[in-house]
């Protein structure tokens, strides 16, 4: 699919600045201490690696290891626990049940938070207001996996779910801002798990600052013609 970019490492990230996906692949790189090279795309003049690294998408983020390209962050999450087996893996060795508990809410959180967030920004009226409803519903999902007493949704280790949602943290004021609510009002546990996470270096280093993310989303509703 696409030949090696000239670069010194075997790691490269084919990435945007506040994707909350391509922070998903950050955050797990530093996590297990892997070193790479950070490539940024300019997404309306993709270029020849990205469009050659990714031809069925033309997205972001995608994975370069020796040249060849892996796509789609939970896959590239995945991909780094079975390729990097020693390093501080993100699912937890020896409990089946367990793994399968933190890929299903790891989906969860790709199917919903990211799509459901663009319309409550993007719409109005009563269009919007449904979007906000089903936001304070997904948002109360994950504060009641989260119960009661567990520092991450796996438990006491930081792990996939955690990977998954965690750059979504920085995109909750901005959600907070167009859809009238509080997370910590609402969803107390995951207002507090959003702390701890970004307590660790790997989040901290990675996730866009809320008022960046916010001034962002207010670029896109100017762009777009979005009073």
């Amino acid at each position: 699919m696409a030949g090696a970019a000239k670069s010194g490492h075997q790691l490269q990230l084919l990435d945007f600045w506040v994707s909350p996906f391509g922070q998903r692949c950050r955050i797990a790189l530093d996590e297990k201490g892997l070193p790479y090279e950070y490539l940024e795309q300019d997404l309306a003049n993709k270029s020849e690696l990205l469009l050659r690294s990714n031809p069925v998408h033309k997205k972001i983020p995608v994975l370069l290891h020796a040249g060849r390209p892996v796509c789609e962050s939970l896959i590239i999450l995945h991909y780094l626990d079975e390729a990097f087996p020693s390093s501080a893996p993100l699912l937890p060795a020896g409990d089946a049940y367990a793994r399968a508990q933190a890929r299903f809410w790891a989906d969860y959180v790709d199917k919903k938070v990211y799509e459901c967030g663009t319309r409550l920004w993007k719409l109005k009226g009563e269009p919007q207001a449904q979007a906000v409803a089903e936001m304070l519903d997904i948002l109360r999902t994950l504060d009641g996996a989260l119960g009661d007493g567990r520092e991450f949704f796996g438990g006491a280790a930081f792990g996939l779910a955690d990977v998954a949602l965690a750059p979504f943290t920085s995109w909750f004021h901005a959600y907070e801002r167009f859809g009238g609510f509080s997370v910590e009002e609402e969803c107390p546990r995951l207002a507090a798990w959003a702390k701890r996470c970004a307590q660790r270096p790997s989040v901290a280093k990675n996730v866009t600052p809320p008022e960046k993310v916010y001034d962002f989303i207010c670029g896109l509703k100017k762009r777009f013609g979005i009073e």
